[in-house]
């Protein structure tokens, strides 16, 4: 077992010896944790929304002016995603284990 093992978990593999209370218990544990994670998920979702509407501001501003609103690297970028398998890709490790705020916590080899 990893240092940073859930004891969730730990507790799903052994359902038979826990009584009805400690049921309860881990119950409530995993719906304040899935609530915290969808309290993170909402506030970055939020985040990411500012910054999409940032960047389009700027673009229109760039193309209103003139300026090529898509470049070369842009191109690149595109041939680079069309090129590559992404069935059920994520360009971020989604397993990394994350601490109480939301930060990325390193994995135990």
């Amino acid at each position: 077992m990893s240092a940073h093992s859930d004891p969730g978990e730990d507790a799903l593999l052994d359902l038979e010896n826990l009584s009805n209370d400690e049921l309860r218990a881990l119950l409530d544990e995993l719906y304040e944790e899935e609530q915290k994670i969808s309290y993170r998920r909402r506030v970055l979702h939020g985040k990411i929304d500012i910054l999409r509407a940032e960047l389009v501001g700027r673009l229109k501003n760039e193309r209103d002016g003139g300026a090529d609103v898509i470049t070369g690297h842009d191109v690149d970028r595109l041939i680079a995603i069309l090129a590559s398998d992404l069935r059920g890709v994520s360009r971020f490790d989604v397993t990394s284990p994350i601490d109480e705020e939301g930060s990325e916590v390193e994995k135990d080899e």
